[in-house]
């Protein structure tokens, strides 16, 4: 009936929305209602406002979707992580059709919405193979509806398993550390401070143990069942062979992905059916065993007594760890004074309170599903073991493998199509430039960090004569307004305007400073509307962009460091100091790079402290960012965090990358947003654009421009478009700034970087620093925007392909060329 996704785990709201509508339209279930996200709050006394969007975890959820990653750094961000999850390894752009069902802004059904519709209609079973954010908040929120909800089906947690990985061999003949080898839980990058918890249940192990102790029945499918259904050789080589439909070919490309990028050598051991095993006993309980007085097909069940732990011993000892507690005079929710939740509670995967001096085992249990008795023990069916194969004569050996292959290729409700069973005369083209005999300009580098005032500027690049710039490489900053998979809209662009040729590179999704798994800075973006489900998907647009042939992939070789060749390493996806190290590598002795950066300063700063050859090769940089204050006092524009009054965000998401790159001896030019709010009048360039002639690429912008505006109008959570709109000076400026009437000044910077956010990113003007900049505070407003207009409406240099529509007419159609 329904299927809502669970944003703070493995996937991100907007890549994860439209990739789920792809799979639904591919198997012909367009009927199926999809809930995501949703931008209510919780506010200080325990109140749930509607359709909270389960972006945080329920501890940490205040009234907006900005906040803190306490349990989500655990996941991976780049690599085996979210983006290999939001891109399927590229694998999704690949194979799936694209239907006509898409996110849009503020017409998305939400998550808490879908559920109470669903669930409102009559007896429903809900399965739960995520973090228990959205579920618990819908049985806080509406607890008269729990008499509809027959039965929860769980995928998470561990009572009794003993972790099979991360050990050393019996016969290792090299010393070996035995890893999170034995441990009852699975968080393989936080083992040394908690080695009970798995990655569903600890995602939010306050929301887990609200639906643990609803009173529904609930039957649990633990590590320790899953550990013993690992994808061993034989149902690998067997799925292979059984690919009959189109979501078999779709699930094996996955699991081949998945297989051929592991870690080491020890994938068929390490790899389990997790999910899609939790599924097969749900369905054979729903089927076979209603009154629960039978076996289940696939595994063994027992009853237990368990509960989730939620915060640490001693309870009652608050130290600011515990928002639910520390915070308040009245807990929140109405939770006991020195209960089970009052405890320490894991503030991240570094946490010192978690680590044993001298041991590698940490003592934190947040998110243990613990096996106990008293009070607050919860009677749970919990399935213990895989069951064997009963078919003796066949090789493989659980009986869920057998049923997996039988029911994938069913031709009975089966997928319809993939993309090119979708368009019978679907090709991929690639779009190169050619420039023999044309004189080139600067060579240009465009650093950005995907925001939709970014696309608009790389659009306005792509339309310069190649006299005037040369834009040679495109790096993005994985840290800023979009998430890492978003670099695929980039080479819709790009294709869109026939420039396949330009390089893009994938830059840090984490700021200089600071773990890897982590989202200091980042975190005070919005996830939900206005914030990164807006910016992954274009607000929406995406979509309408013409496919690129390219896209980010999981692919990887041996020679870039992986442990073994994928299928296609030729597809793997460059990183951004790579492609610097090309468009280095192509200068001609005279030629210099000049660079315009437009968002978080990361990719540039790695590239100075990598390369100390770095700036002579570097003419100038166009920083777009920065606010400096003047005698006038006016604020910045991080809005998410009131207490910073004067950073912008670009400084603001990494300051010590800002002080590597504005306090080097570059030639910088900075446009601060004093002189971005001058170019970020939405009615001025709308109407200039309306009145210009149109390009496919002109009408897009339009059409962009007037849905952020009208956003902006409608709702307050769209309040700071114009934050976008102004980012598009720097492009301007970079290839016309000689030709616009302009003030340019000299000042003497510095960069606050305290490690506080309330004053990080802040740029001050100080006389004792050495550190100049040329800075624009001025330029004529009024021709700014013909300027623009014009320039987009000009045939040269335009789209090659001007939309996804006009893609499908194509891909429906035979080529001329191919005509008899």
């Amino acid at each position: 009936m329904a299927v809502t996704i669970n944003v703070n785990a493995w996937s991100d709201a907007g890549h994860a929305v439209n990739h789920l509508y792809d799979i639904l339209y591919m198997m012909d279930r367009d009927d199926i209602l999809v809930g995501v996200g949703g931008d209510g709050g919780i506010s200080d006394d325990g109140t749930i406002y509607p359709n909270v969007g389960g972006y945080l975890p329920l501890i940490d959820q205040g009234i907006t979707t900005v906040g803190e990653c306490r349990y989500r750094q655990a996941i991976p961000v780049e690599g085996g992580g979210r983006l290999d999850v939001d891109t399927n390894g590229g694998i999704r752009r690949s194979f799936l059709p694209q239907g006509n069902r898409r996110y849009i802004p503020l017409h998305q059904p939400t998550t808490q919405q879908v559920m109470i519709e669903t669930i409102s209609a009559g007896p429903t079973t809900v399965i739960l193979i995520g973090s228990h954010t959205n579920f618990a908040i819908f049985l806080m929120t509406y607890p008269h509806l729990k008499r509809n909800v027959e039965h929860i089906y769980i995928m998470g947690g561990g009572v009794r398993s003993k972790n099979p990985t991360g050990c050393c061999p019996q016969n290792a003949t090299s010393p070996c550390t035995p890893q999170q080898c034995g441990d009852i839980g699975n968080l393989f990058t936080s083992y040394n401070t908690n080695p009970n918890a798995e990655f569903n249940i600890f995602g939010d192990p306050f929301a887990a143990y609200q639906v643990f102790h609803s009173g529904i029945p609930i039957t649990l499918v633990p590590l320790d069942a899953t550990n013993t259904i690992p994808v061993n050789k034989e149902f690998f080589y067997a799925f292979q062979q059984h690919q009959s439909t189109f979501e078999a070919q779709y699930c094996f490309k996955s699991l081949k992905m998945a297989r051929d990028t592991w870690s080491d050598d020890q994938f068929h051991a390490s790899y389990f059916m997790w999910d899609s095993f939790t599924s097969g006993v749900a369905i054979s309980s729903m089927r076979n065993d209603k009154n629960f007085q039978h076996g289940n097909d696939f595994a063994e069940l027992i009853y237990m007594n368990v509960t989730v732990i939620t915060s640490n011993e001693p309870y009652g000892v608050y130290d600011s760890s515990n928002p639910l507690f520390s915070v308040h005079t009245i807990p929140k929710f109405g939770l006991e004074k020195g209960g089970v939740h009052s405890g320490h509670v894991q503030t991240g995967i570094t946490d010192n309170f978690c680590l044993i001096k001298g041991s590698r085992k940490g003592r934190c249990e947040d998110g243990y599903t613990k096996e106990m008795s008293g009070p607050e023990a919860v009677r749970v069916r919990v399935a213990t073991k895989a069951k064997p194969n009963t078919d003796k004569n066949s090789h493989l050996n659980r009986e869920f493998f057998k049923s997996f292959l039988k029911v994938l290729t069913l031709s009975e409700n089966s997928g319809r199509l993939d993309i090119m069973s979708q368009f019978p005369f679907y090709r991929e083209v690639l779009y190169k430039s050619d420039f023999v005999n044309k004189s080139k300009g600067k060579v240009v580098i465009f650093d950005m960090d995907m925001s939709p005032g970014d696309f608009i500027s790389l659009i306005y690049l792509l339309k310069a004569p190649t006299e005037v710039i040369d834009l040679k490489g495109i790096i993005v900053s994985c840290n800023g307004w979009a998430n890492a998979a978003t670099i695929d809209v980039v080479y819709d662009i790009l294709h869109m305007m026939g420039r396949d040729d330009i390089s893009v590179g994938r830059g840090n999704s984490t700021a200089l400073g600071t773990p890897t798994l982590g989202c200091k800075y980042v975190s005070a973006i919005p996830q939900g509307s206005g914030g990164l489900l807006d910016c992954d998907t274009l607000y929406g647009l995406a979509r309408s962009l013409p496919r690129s042939p390219r896209r980010c992939t999981a692919e990887n070789s041996v020679e870039h460091g992986a442990p073994r060749n994928t299928g296609h390493p030729e597809l793997r996806q460059p990183l951004a100091f790579e492609v610097w190290q090309v468009v280095k590598k192509q200068l001609y002795p005279s030629e210099k790079i000049t660079i315009l950066t437009s968002g978080p300063l990361t990719n540039l700063a790695n590239i100075l402290l990598s390369d100390k050859n770095a700036s002579s090769v570097i003419e100038s940089v166009y920083v777009v960012g920065g606010h400096i204050r003047d005698e006038n006092d006016t604020n910045g524009n991080v809005f998410t965090i009131p207490s910073n009054r004067y950073a912008e965000f670009n400084i603001f998401l990494d300051p010590l990358a800002a002080i590597v790159v504005l306090e080097s001896t570059l030639d910088i030019t900075l446009i601060p947003l004093s002189s971005q709010r001058k170019a970020a009048s939405f009615p001025a360039l709308l109407e200039a654009l309306k009145h210009a002639q149109h390009t496919p690429e002109s009408s897009f912008v339009l059409h962009l421009l007037s849905l952020l505006h009208d956003l902006q109008q409608k709702h307050k959570l769209y309040h700071h478009m114009d934050i976008f709109l102004g980012e598009l000076l720097g492009a301007v400026y970079l290839v016309e700034g000689s030709n616009m009437e302009q003030s340019l000044q000299l000042k003497t910077i510095r960069i606050v970087a305290n490690n506080s956010t309330s004053t990080d990113g802040q740029v001050v003007v100080d006389q004792q620093s050495t550190h100049l900049v040329k800075v624009l505070v001025d330029f004529d407003s009024e021709e700014y925007y013909e300027r623009v207009a014009n320039y987009l409406s000009k045939r040269e240099r335009s789209a090659v392909i001007g939309s996804f529509a006009e893609q499908r007419a194509s891909w429906s159609r035979q080529p001329e060329n191919s005509r008899v």
